[in-house]
């Protein structure tokens, strides 16, 4: 560990005469620097941006904050929105547009994982920097991607083996069809496989979809002791609504992208009381650090507003790129990534922290029992941060890989 810290500090050293040389011609012929220029991108039209447009607030939120401190390096933010239409060649556009013509610092992007991989080969081939602030499959890594959302091990996989230990092991599993629920739930069948568990059906359906007629008659007919509901966006609401309208309250469903925005959203027509949710963290929490967290984000942006962990990993990843500036002296996006990997501070879920090794950050485990009003009460809570493993440990990472790639070829050719 001391070897690595010593690495990492001559690394950043001769990086940082380099960011100063840069600056000194910078300066040069600027005597009066503009803004950092942050861009964020996520969906304000289609079906994620129900999802997707709170997270704007949180960077805006976070932004607003470090300006009002007085900026870094003497400089303010100026945040440059860009809207990836739920269309992952729209997001991958709209990177490119972001990094070469409006000259943005850092990236703050993204939701689903189809998105992602079309955003990720654009900021990897300019060297710079995005942060991803949503729970996911995992199977993936990138030396220019900080990773601020849960890992496997932090969330699909604690919450299945929750699953499995309260309410059964005969497994219903309903997605979206695309990257992240199909990957989840090649995760999933192995957790339940080695549980002595069953997989009674693996349906998926298209994002936005408002159809759920037969997965409602696979429900009513297979008796699952526990659905596992990897279904992102607006589809959301429809399904919940089916399963109200057909008296299947009491089956248990345990979702892993439906955080209180989108409960809120739903409304309480569509409320399941058997219904809990994976995150890291909940608007709910007890912790002075939480409570001025909501309070100034409804305080900007209307009391009837709620936080969630997507929301709060957003907000988190702008003060961690921050202080990951001030520490690199520069805001050029490879000497902040060189700085960004021992970057921790408290947050509203607790201290989070970058794992340099991986880039994705420790985080907690949460499950949370739906509320009517569109709050989570806690269920259960791991008694420490979790070290994120993006590719579990039971196969290797040239396994998964090869896994991941398959689930990736096969989408493509899906119609």
């Amino acid at each position: 560990m001391k070897l690595h810290r010593r690495f990492l500090g001559i690394a950043l050293a001769v990086a940082l005469l380099g960011a100063a040389a840069a600056g000194l011609l910078y300066f040069t012929s600027h005597d009066k620097p503009g803004p950092i220029k942050v861009g964020v991108l996520h969906s304000l039209s289609g079906t994620m941006a129900v999802s997707e447009r709170p997270l704007v607030d949180a960077v805006r939120l976070a932004v607003e904050e470090i300006n009002a401190e007085g900026g870094l390096l003497g400089r303010q933010l100026e945040v440059v929105v860009a809207d990836g239409r739920s269309d992952p060649a729209v997001f991958a556009a709209q990177a490119e547009r972001l990094i070469s013509a409006d000259k943005v610092s850092v990236l703050f992007a993204c939701w689903t994982s189809a998105c992602r991989k079309a955003v990720k080969p654009v900021v990897e081939s300019h060297h710079h920097l995005m942060f991803y602030p949503v729970q996911y499959e995992g199977l993936e890594s990138s030396p220019n991607i900080i990773y601020a959302g849960s890992a496997p091990n932090q969330q699909i996989i604690p919450g299945t083996r929750w699953a499995l230990d309260t309410f059964g092991k005969k497994i219903y599993l309903i997605g979206s069809d695309y990257i992240f629920p199909r990957s989840a739930n090649r995760i999933i069948r192995d957790l339940v496989t080695a549980s002595g568990g069953t997989i009674l059906k693996e349906r998926y359906t298209p994002l936005g979809s408002r159809d759920f007629k037969a997965v409602i008659d696979d429900i009513r007919k297979l008796k699952p002791d526990v659905v596992l509901n990897t279904i992102n966006g607006d589809g959301n609401a429809y399904f919940f609504h089916a399963l109200h309208g057909q008296g299947l309250d009491n089956t248990p469903v345990i979702s892993f992208s439906i955080a209180e925005e989108e409960l809120t959203t739903m409304g309480e027509s569509a409320y399941h009381p058997a219904h809990y949710a994976v995150w890291s963290y909940f608007q709910s929490l007890n912790g002075e650090t939480n409570k001025r967290f909501v309070a100034k984000f409804q305080a900007r942006f209307g009391q009837n507003r709620v936080t969630s962990d997507p929301i709060e990993a957003a907000y988190d990843s702008v003060r961690l790129w921050a202080n990951a500036v001030r520490e690199a002296g520069t805001d050029a996006p490879k000497y902040v990534n060189l700085a960004i990997g021992h970057q921790s501070l408290p947050g509203p879920a607790g201290v989070i922290a970058v794992d340099a090794a991986t880039h994705h950050l420790w985080k907690w485990v949460r499950i949370g029992h739906a509320r009517k009003n569109g709050q989570f009460d806690e269920v259960y809570a791991s008694a420490t941060a979790i070290r994120p493993a993006p590719f579990p440990s039971y196969r290797s990472q040239d396994e998964w890989r090869r896994i991941a790639a398959q689930i990736e070829a096969e989408q493509e050719r899906r119609p």
